[in-house]
């Protein structure tokens, strides 16, 4: 192998001493705080040890600097090990280790980026790899920078579909500045896992999906130290080394055992810390120094970004707000390129398309594999070095809500477009039809989450999305609806348009996206009956603007109507009867997709499942009566 030197004998002695004193920091830790996963630990010591001691480049004292190397634990309930390395690197006491999973502790049960060197929340299985991939394309197609990304994951989670969704992106973009670690330690949870030591099936297995890989064993630190050698010397494709490990590892009589999954030593830990400990040759200080030298070649990055110009459009154009998405998003990517789309190959029908037409170095294409998709947008975001658009049929993000909760426990910056909403998508039918996702995105306690009705509002919408910090979503709609916005027209997070207006409105009409349209031809009918309506357009369902509802709705006589194409539960009506619960004397008249819709043509289906402008008719009427 080019350049590699064997371990010096010195070496090779220290690295295995901090492999052991990582194990016992594990059993301390966990042993005080009567919970964690100490054995899951153990498998892993060694290459925890050649990692952060021999191997990767970073900055002690600045864990998330630009130019170092990336480290993502996937298997997450092995935070005590990755908290000990931290420790032993210097970047904190080792005497901290004894506060885990206390509650005024961040060294939690499983790894937060309350944490200084966290970048993403871990813990639900099988994310970490799509997070280490939008990373690693980050690093070697728009940074073009030197460092690496590493990523340990267990063999448990392999079962996971997610992460072969993530092999096939990383094979596919030949990210050779990825290193994969599977734990191969043999047994899960409740049960050996399904392949236990058959490592001849993911050496297949990670090969057709285009991996130069590795068996090793992984308690041997020479062979550990010389395999990461080999990953950063291959070109052109990422590496997995495959670490055959054993759980437990130097715990006599837990060692490769059953029923020892999640569970502290207890009265073993004496014994077993007493053995551990005599495998140590060195026991003063580690002579190992845990920073490299980096390169510092990641460039610095201006994440500012505004429209490269103001919306263009003449009041009563048609135009259908996922186009209006497309249109701003190159606007906005034009004068920052570190503005990026990524797609699941509907980039034809979202419209982010528009931006890989305008410089193709800013679009992602993720195929049709959204938890992936999702989980490389999150981790393209980290550290700060791009905006990334993820788009795709807003229904399609329901497969991916994992991976959107775990973003905002990662307080991430993502931001999401969903188009297709609702049943105005017409023919395709209730499989493509989003009608959970406005629920979905409220229910993420980071999301601010956007509903606009026109294009002027669709581009102000991801201009403000890309300056919000935490998760956006913004929803588009397949129809097109006419522009009811003047170009100039001001708009900010958590306040609402009033569209229609007068002094004598005896009803307040709540309406997005194309239900907004159906409320405005409500109005008119309602007009024509000798009923004033007010109308409001919520640009952002959250956070709303409780304050213009509730005195608009007070001036209204206490009515309200809700229209919205979305189920009943957790969307706009649910949102508005929030805002005004502690309100005297107000009464809200909801209008949701009540059951599952059917094909058809898209103004049928309004009709049909009662949100067009005849039910609003209706509902406004019949709230006068009460």
């Amino acid at each position: 192998m080019s350049n590699y030197h064997k371990l010096e004998s010195k070496t090779l002695q220290e690295l295995k001493d901090l492999a052991n004193k990582l194990r016992i920091h594990s059993i301390t830790s966990t042993n005080v705080t009567k919970s964690g996963h100490p054995t899951s630990c153990a498998s892993m010591a060694e290459i925890m040890s050649v990692l952060f001691f021999h191997t990767m480049r970073y900055k002690v004292s600045a864990p998330r600097d630009a130019s170092s190397d990336r480290f993502i634990l996937s298997k997450g309930h092995s935070a005590p090990i990755l908290y000990a390395a931290w420790a032993e690197a210097g970047l904190f006491p080792v005497e901290e280790l004894m506060n885990l999973r206390k509650i005024d502790s961040d060294l939690e049960g499983h790894p937060t980026p309350r944490l200084s060197f966290v970048d993403v929340g871990t813990g639900s299985l099988g994310q970490g790899l799509s997070i280490a991939c939008g990373m690693a394309y980050v690093g070697k197609y728009i940074d073009k920078a030197s460092y690496r990304v590493y990523v340990l994951l267990g063999d448990g989670e392999s079962a996971e579909g997610s992460v072969w969704e993530a092999m096939n992106f990383a094979g596919h973009y030949k990210l050779d500045n990825l290193c994969v670690i599977f734990d191969v330690n043999r047994l899960g949870q409740s049960e050996p896992t399904c392949l236990q030591h058959n490592m001849e099936t993911y050496r297949k297995r990670s090969e057709a999906f285009g991996f130069n890989s590795l068996v090793i064993d992984g308690h041997d630190v020479e062979e550990v130290a010389k395999a990461f050698h080999e990953a950063a010397s291959t070109k052109d494709k990422p590496t997995i080394l495959l670490a055959k490990t054993l759980k437990g590892k130097g715990f006599p009589e837990i060692e490769d055992k059953e029923k020892w999954h999640g569970t502290v030593l207890g009265a073993k830990t004496d014994a077993v810390i007493a053995h551990v400990q005599k495998q140590i040759k060195n026991t003063g200080a580690a002579l190992l120094k845990p920073q490299k030298p980096l390169k510092d070649d990641a460039p610095a990055v201006n994440l500012a970004v505004k429209l490269s110009s103001p919306p263009a459009y003449k009041l009563g154009d048609a135009i259908a707000t996922r186009e209006a998405y497309g249109t701003a998003i190159t606007k906005i990517g034009k004068d920052n390129p570190r503005v990026i789309a990524l797609d699941g190959d509907t980039k034809n029908s979202t419209y982010s398309e528009k931006l890989k037409l305008q410089n193709p170095a800013q679009y992602i294409e993720c195929f049709i594999a959204e938890q992936n998709l999702v989980g490389v947008g999150i981790g393209a975001g980290c550290r700060g070095r791009v905006i990334p658009f993820v788009s795709t049929f807003a229904t399609f993000f329901t497969r991916a809500f994992d991976q959107i909760r775990m973003g905002a426990i990662s307080q991430t910056n993502c931001n999401f477009v969903g188009s297709h909403c609702g049943v105005s998508i017409g023919e395709d039918g209730p499989s493509q039809m989003a009608l959970e996702d406005i629920a979905m995105f409220r229910a993420v306690p980071t999301a601010t989450v956007f509903y606009p009705s026109d294009a002027v509002s669709t581009e102000r919408a991801i201009e403000l999305a890309a300056q919000t910090t935490g998760i956006c979503f913004v929803r588009t709609s397949r129809p097109k609806t006419a522009v009811i916005y003047e170009n100039n027209e001001p708009f900010a997070v958590g306040k609402a348009k009033v569209v229609k207006k007068s002094a004598k409105d005896q009803v307040l009409l709540i309406g997005a996206g194309v239900t907004l349209y159906e409320a405005l031809k409500a109005a008119d009918e309602l007009a024509k009956a000798g009923i004033s309506a007010r109308v409001i357009d919520p640009f952002t369902i959250k956070p709303l603007d409780a304050q213009t509802i509730v005195q608009n709705a007070k001036e209204c006589g206490g009515r309200i109507v809700t229209v919205e194409d979305h189920y009943p539960e957790g969307g706009l009506g649910e949102a508005v009867l929030s805002a005004v619960a502690e309100q005297r004397d107000i009464i809200v008249r909801k209008l949701a997709v009540p059951r599952v819709p059917r094909s058809g043509p898209s103004d049928l289906l309004l009709d049909m499942f009662g949100i067009s402008s005849k039910h609003v008719v209706k509902a406004a009427q019949d709230v006068l009566k009460l």
